[in-house]
């Protein structure tokens, strides 16, 4: 009994404590995410170093016109087109000429062997080939039969009735360079100018298994072109021409958004589509937790540069800037669904501040009923 007695006395002190703190609003009880007035706190000071902006379907267009951070703003593609069913020879290149000539005591033939084979021919910068008899030949930017053509008639006064079989070996600028990202990198000639960079991914071996949210990209000249691999697959106006010198590598979409707070999951998420809007984030981070999360106070934290700063409604007002969203209304749905996620931006799903006082009820709880177990000794 006084064993009982002594218990049930320590159990009311603890009550006692535990009601103070609820009264006075002075203890912390541990949690998982801030609430939204803690973050928020510093707007309404005299000085505040970030600027707050509740999403509303209202400035939800003023909001989207605001400049991109965290990469470059969009992928962009060259336009498709149509290309001719034959290759260009270009300088670099190389040409095997074949001569056939069955005239009587000819300048290029034997009486035994009715051709002459010169291979190896290597396109000069300036176009030409040298040709025995006949010096430098332009052929620089002709297609295979055009070149035939062109050598066939200037042996006429040579030659009268010889005739030239011209086969073309792709050099640097003819060829196209897969640089990663496939089963089989490596360089590959351009059979003519009506290949497309499907059809050279698929030269490759196509894309590389493993790679999470293939990027494809192109460098041509001094720009460099990028697109995510299922938009090059689903749209046939993607599927470009390639030309020579192009060089290919795909590579892992690196962008991603932090998750922090109530939500599924605390951590690191690559982007899974090209846009990704405030509602599919949630979505994809498990949603916010049922127990935990506050709907009035989902939270995205985004830095902008100081270049990007305005004062007329076009751009943030401040580098930093915290958007809010109410989930409980059907404007704030509207509006989250309609909001861009940038790369690098922090979802945060505040704690609603009843799990606080659903803790403090339940620790109440538990010690009337430890109290009244005591009360049985």
């Amino acid at each position: 009994m006084i064993k009982g007695l002594v218990v049930l006395g320590q159990v009311v002190k603890v009550f006692r404590a535990v009601a103070v703190c609820l009264v006075l609003a002075a203890c912390t009880l541990p949690r998982g995410a801030a609430l939204t007035d803690e973050v928020l706190r510093e707007k309404d000071s005299g000085t505040p170093t970030f600027q707050v902006m509740p999403v509303t379907r209202a400035n939800l267009p003023q909001i989207g016109a605001w400049p991109v951070t965290g990469w470059s703003g969009g992928y962009h593609w060259p336009q498709a087109t149509r290309g001719a069913a034959s290759p260009l020879i270009l300088p670099g290149d190389r040409v095997d000429l074949v001569i056939w000539d069955s005239q009587e005591n000819s300048l290029l033939t034997t009486a035994m062997d009715k051709k002459v084979v010169l291979p190896g021919l290597t396109v000069s910068p300036s176009g030409t080939i040298f040709v025995p008899y006949l010096d430098e030949i332009q052929i620089g930017g002709s297609t295979p039969q055009e070149a035939r053509r062109q050598i066939q008639t200037a042996l006429e006064p040579i030659v009268p009735f010889a005739q030239v079989q011209v086969d073309l070996v792709a050099g640097r600028q003819n060829a196209v360079d897969l640089v990663a990202g496939v089963a089989r990198p490596g360089s590959y000639p351009l059979p003519d100018r009506n290949h497309t960079i499907l059809s050279m991914l698929a030269t490759g071996g196509g894309i590389a298994p493993g790679l999470r949210h293939p990027l494809v990209r192109l460098m041509r000249d001094d720009t460099t072109y990028e697109m995510r691999a299922e938009r090059l697959f689903s749209d046939a106006s993607r599927n470009i021409l390639l030309r020579g010198g192009d060089k290919i590598l795909v590579a892992e979409d690196d962008r991603y958004f932090t998750a922090l707070g109530a939500t599924g999951t605390e951590r690191l998420i690559h982007f899974e589509k090209e846009e990704l809007t405030a509602l599919e984030a949630i979505s994809v981070i498990g949603g916010l937790t049922d127990s935990r999360a506050n709907p009035k106070g989902v939270i995205v934290l985004r830095d902008y540069t100081a270049r990007q700063v305005r004062s007329d409604g076009r751009g943030p007002m401040m580098p930093q800037v915290v958007f809010t969203f109410d989930l409980t209304t059907a404007d704030g749905l509207f509006a989250a669904r309609g909001f861009r996620i940038n790369p690098k931006d922090t979802v945060l799903a505040t704690e609603s501040p009843v799990t606080g006082v659903q803790t403090i009820v339940g620790l109440l709880g538990s010690l009337l009923g430890l109290a009244g177990r005591v009360n049985t000794f």
